[in-house]
């Protein structure tokens, strides 16, 4: 470990927290000091979610240490289970609390709770927040779903087996779940089914319509028959076509606090429904322990995020043979490759093509407009967790264009595909969690933009950088209230937007700061449209006193300050005519010529030569 005022990830247990608050029915009682019960300032204030999230601590002080803080855990637990009454539980230590040794586990087992009690058991002090999400889902459905249904405190919510008597299979498409979105057909039902069936629900769906989902656009259907059901053809399809079962599969790795998970979710369900798959169960984000107990009846399951889900997919597949996806669909390349992938998983027909759901993705005609070609060969630095930043480096480079000078990860279990990645476009890996190493790079790296995260963005705010953010850690600016995924073809339009549009107010700003001095544009100058009149005058700067001016010329970056010993006032005006993202490689380009030179100053000449140097 090592101090430092920023991280790229939290201990573990705030990754099991992740895993908690995204489920519904699970309780997380954590061992813990006062000082670390910030979960809900993580929840609710950065992602801001609308309930606190499902996690107890036993918050025992110092003076705490001195009696037994064992039996105080088996209070908490034992009281956080009659308070919340969850279907399962997760027990746990944090990294403090990891120094005393209490043992949750066998204090919870001790306890004979009547629902599943998982301990988790995290070293905070050799891993850190993603692999502690991963090691808890993992656990969770090893426990729910391998221990078979008795373990399930709902047991009655479970599906039974399908229809075609095989184990573990979802019976056939009898009607609507609401929960679901999934499609009604009230003649492939069985008569139980019927019988029940009414022609519409208390909430006022028709039982032959589709059930919109909360962040997805109604009229988009989970199963294969959406598109007859749009062009009112439903009713024309024979006894076989409605009553053949849709291959389905689970979507595994959202969890809460993650960068656009829940959007993501809600643009690969309508993708798997065009395509005709049914979703079985999403998780960890909004599944229950009985959702996660049925994960066993898909064909095959959907890995939106390896760093999350990876592990538990492996064992999903050694467990119940579930094949898993291994694309993951962040641009529009990436997509169509994700379809064909799931298409083949699912055993449907790969020859059939899906330019229905394409015309929604507009980047690849933005690409080869002509007002892109001004994107061609800027260069790019990528630097986030492993899935956002191969995805970010594979779009960056074969559908906008740039070209890639730099591409790390804070991922450190990833850090073999990266290297492998950085190979194949020919840059250095930086595998880091020290952002100080990563600025560093940056610097060093010249790009003219940063895709990153949050505090890349301070990165290159100091830098003068475009940048934008692709992955968490994030701040709460990067939660919107509007759908914005980054997976999909809808998530590529997200992506050309939010990564062009920095270079392109970078490119206005230049052009204001080029007029700056011109009669007409300067700051004492009134607006056209307004007439005439007078400016309010500009606050007064405030001179800082002579210290406070060395300490700030000491912290700043060595290819920001500037050299008024050698470059003469025109010289640095004209520089400053240079666009901000490119200005600090022209600095360091004239002053290296005039030192191999020989040169005690630098004029506008000695600017223009230099760039016809360097330009040759």
């Amino acid at each position: 470990m090592q101090l430092t005022v920023w991280t790229y990830e939290g201990p573990p247990h705030v990754g099991a927290m992740r895993v908690a608050t995204a489920m519904e029915g699970v309780h997380y009682v954590l061992h813990a000091p006062q000082g670390d019960t910030y979960a809900d300032l993580l929840f609710t204030m950065i992602e801001r979610r609308s309930k606190r999230p499902p996690v107890t601590y036993t918050t025992f002080e110092a003076r705490d240490l001195g009696t037994d803080t064992a039996a105080l855990f088996q209070r908490t637990l034992i009281s956080a289970y009659e308070r919340f009454q969850p279907q399962a539980m997760l027990v746990g230590a944090s990294c403090t609390a990891e120094l005393i040794q209490d043992d949750p586990a066998g204090l919870a087992k001790a306890s004979n709770l009547p629902v599943p009690v998982i301990p988790l058991e995290l070293p905070s002090y050799q891993r850190k927040e993603n692999w502690g999400a991963a090691e808890t889902f993992y656990q969770v459905v090893r426990t729910l779903a391998g221990s078979g249904r008795a373990a399930v405190a709902d047991a009655d919510a479970l599906k039974p087996l399908g229809s075609d008597g095989v184990p573990g299979n979802p019976p056939l498409p009898a009607g609507i779940s609401p929960t679901r979105g999934e499609i009604v057909d009230v003649g492939a039902a069985p008569q139980s089914s019927m019988q029940d069936a009414k022609a519409q629900d208390d909430s006022g769906v028709r039982a032959s319509s589709i059930s919109p989902l909360v962040g997805e656009m109604p009229g988009r259907a989970e199963g294969g028959d959406a598109a007859s059901l749009r062009s009112g053809q439903g009713d024309q399809l024979g006894p076989t076509e409605k009553n053949a079962r849709r291959p389905s599969c689970n979507i595994l790795g959202p969890t809460a606090l993650g960068f656009r998970h829940r959007d993501d979710v809600a643009e690969i369900r309508k993708l798997l429904g065009e395509i005709g798959v049914a979703v079985n169960v999403v998780a960890p984000l909004g599944a229950s322990p009985a959702d996660i107990a049925r994960l066993g009846e898909a064909d095959f399951n959907v890995v939106l995020y390896p760093e999350i889900a990876g592990v538990a997919a492996k064992w999903l597949k050694r467990t119940f043979g579930q094949e898993f996806t291994t694309v993951v669909p962040i641009g529009h390349g990436a997509t169509r490759d994700f379809v064909a992938e799931v298409r083949k998983l699912a055993g449907l027909p790969t020859e059939e093509a899906d330019e229905a759901a394409e015309p929604a993705s507009r980047l690849p005609w933005f690409s080869r407009s002509v007002d892109s070609n001004y994107l061609t060969g800027k260069r790019v630095f990528v630097f986030g967790d492993a899935t956002h930043a191969l995805a970010a480096a594979r779009v960056a480079t074969e559908e906008f264009g740039f070209t890639l000078c730099g591409l790390g990860t804070y991922s450190r279990e990833f850090a073999r595909d990266i290297r492998a990645a950085a190979e194949r476009y020919g840059v250095e890996a930086l595998i880091s969690d020290d952002y100080l190493d990563v600025e560093a790079a940056i610097a060093a790296a010249q790009p003219e933009l940063v895709l990153g995260t949050q505090m890349e963005r301070h990165i290159a705010k100091r830098l003068g950088v475009a940048c934008a953010v692709i992955s968490a850690p994030v701040h709460v600016q990067d939660y919107p209230a509007r759908y914005s995924p980054q997976m999909g073809f809808e998530g590529a339009n997200v992506l050309w937007d939010s990564w062009v549009h920095p270079l392109v107010m970078g490119l206005e700003e230049h052009l204001l700061g080029m007029f700056r001095d011109d009669f007409e544009f300067n700051d004492a100058a009134v607006p056209s449209h307004l007439g005439s009149g007078v400016r309010v005058a500009a606050e007064p700067a405030v001179i800082a006193a002579p210290q406070m001016a060395e300490a700030t010329l000491a912290s700043a970056p060595a290819d920001t300050l500037t050299t008024p010993e050698i470059w003469h006032v025109e010289a640095e005006a004209e520089l400053r005519k240079i666009p901000f993202f490119v200005r600090g490689k022209a600095r360091r380009n004239t002053e290296k010529f005039a030192a191999e030179r020989g040169l005690s100053e630098i004029t506008v000449e000695t600017l223009y030569d230099a760039k016809a140097h360097y330009s040759r």
